[in-house]
């Protein structure tokens, strides 16, 4: 075996490893916030079901994905579109910076705002 054939199999063994973890990792938290928020992309309102349920993900708000609390208060679900947006915005931000008048900054549009005394309300 050569050299490069050698470097090549830990290169492949250290990737497959790291998707591993990521799964790993994504799995735990991706079950969680599924209970603790509704099925709707929180930029679109887009709503979702078991059928297409993979198009829905989990954004890290602060962008860190080690940074799990168990009240879900880092994580938001996004479809794979918005969440595509999301991370580009935040890339342009990080290469280009921003400010008050920046196209960079985040969204503030919550569709949840008034949900908890909507509820209430019913009751």
């Amino acid at each position: 075996m050569t050299k490069t054939q050698t470097n090549t199999g830990k290169l492949d063994r250290l990737l497959e490893e790291q998707r591993q973890y990521i799964a790993q990792r994504e799995k735990g938290y991706r079950e969680k916030a599924l209970k603790l928020y509704p099925w709707i992309c929180g930029r679109c309102a887009r709503e979702f079901d078991r059928r297409n349920l993979s198009e829905l993900t989990v954004h890290h708000v602060n962008h860190d994905h080690d940074y799990n609390p168990p009240d879900g208060s880092n994580w938001e679900l996004l479809c794979i579109y918005c969440h595509d947006e999301e991370h580009s915005k935040f890339e342009a931000f990080v290469r280009y910076g921003g400010g008050a008048d920046s196209r960079t900054e985040a969204a503030t549009f919550n569709p949840f705002a008034g949900l908890k005394d909507a509820m209430n309300n019913k009751k």
